[in-house]
């Protein structure tokens, strides 16, 4: 099944479709958090090149990383920290110990998925010998990798949706559930038009059904994660038919290398904002307009790449049901020449059967 069937898998068409989410911040239905394959990848454009060329290396020859229950949780606890951190505390006296001690709880919980990640005796070399091991094969990361990886991951593409509070998800349930009673109950009665209007606003303060992000940067990355997380998943991709086009296409890299450069010009778009904001000559906000401008071709560039990947596993998924009715029909051919040769021995089976009986009968 694909993101987006009703836009078909055409290079055009795909590419506007991303392009249109990313400027919303919004893509279309709900998917599930990134996988820690796609959140590493993602994490990686955060790092520095030694960094980044050792995970690759890893990658390759099999190597793991330590699994806390999936790297999107990182993200998780690290924007509640931030916002009960962010509370407004003024003329709170007592709410504000109780914003201290939550924020208190969800630095340890960060801390302890921290000492996972970047302790782990199973997933790293110890001891001297194994650890010149590993650097001669290029796949040792340091402690202070670890921890940038770390820090890398709390900032993995995460829907806003995700990160509400349990409290905010039932709200949203409810208001959900208001709307469709609203609109029920008023069907077929004169208050329909009025009970139908009533029932979308509802659902608009309900809009929890798309995965919203703060900004098309994050959508951006999401949208990659979850196309690269499409493919690996694809029995299809795995199989012999794609053997040529596993080779031409290193998912992970390609991943990381669009989270390289959208890492960039995010940075170099926020130092602009700030800029803009400090500058009240004609001349210089010309030239900022004009530095915008050139960087625009680079986020056309990044979304021709991520539209690739999204038509990539739109392609790949719509595969996986062809070869799958290819397996019916050879199963089916199968089972005609079983049933075929079951037939042809009946016969035997019947002169068998006179056989036995004519014995049985000699026996009487």
């Amino acid at each position: 099944m694909t993101d987006h069937p009703e836009f078909g898998t055409s290079r055009e068409r795909v590419e506007e479709q991303v392009r249109r989410w990313c400027e919303r911040a919004r893509l279309d239905g709900r998917r599930p958090p990134l996988s820690d394959a796609a959140a590493v990848a993602i994490a990686a454009g955060r790092l520095d090149e030694p960094t980044r060329t050792v995970l690759a290396a890893r990658r390759r020859v099999g190597k793991t990383m330590p699994s806390i229950g999936g790297f999107a949780a990182i993200r998780v606890l690290a924007d509640e920290r931030e916002r009960w951190l962010g509370k407004d505390t003024r003329n709170k006296p007592g709410s504000a110990l109780v914003y201290r001690l939550r924020a208190a709880e969800l630095t340890k919980r960060l801390d302890h998925l921290r000492t996972a990640l970047v302790m782990s005796n199973k997933h790293y070399a110890n001891g001297v010998r194994a650890v010149r091991r590993d650097r001669r094969d290029g796949v040792h990361l340091d402690l202070d990798q670890r921890d940038a990886l770390f820090d890398a991951l709390r900032r993995t593409p995460v829907p806003k949706r995700e990160a509400g509070t349990v409290v905010e998800r039932t709200g949203l349930s409810m208001l959900d559930s208001a709307a469709e009673r609203v609109a029920g109950a008023a069907k077929n009665t004169r208050f329909e038009d009025l009970g139908g209007r009533a029932s979308t606003v509802i659902a608009e303060l309900a809009d929890q059904r798309d995965d919203v992000f703060s900004d098309r940067y994050e959508t951006l990355l999401f949208l990659a994660g979850a196309s690269f997380d499409r493919v690996r998943a694809s029995p299809a991709w795995r199989s012999e038919h794609f053997v040529v086009q596993r080779t031409q296409l290193d998912l992970a890299d390609e991943l990381t290398q669009i989270a390289v450069d959208a890492h960039s010009l995010r940075e170099i778009d926020s130092e602009l904002d700030g800029i803009a904001a400090l500058i009240f000559d004609g001349a210089t906000r010309t030239q900022v307009a004009t530095r915008r401008t050139a960087l625009d071709a680079v986020w056309a560039q990044l979304i021709d790449r991520v539209a690739a990947l999204v038509r990539v596993a739109d392609l790949v998924n719509r595969a996986e049901g062809e070869l799958r009715t290819m397996d019916v029909i050879q199963q089916a051919h199968s089972l005609d020449d079983r049933i075929d040769a079951l037939v042809a021995r009946a016969g035997n089976r019947e002169l068998s059967a006179a056989n036995t009986h004519f014995v049985g009968d000699q026996l009487t």
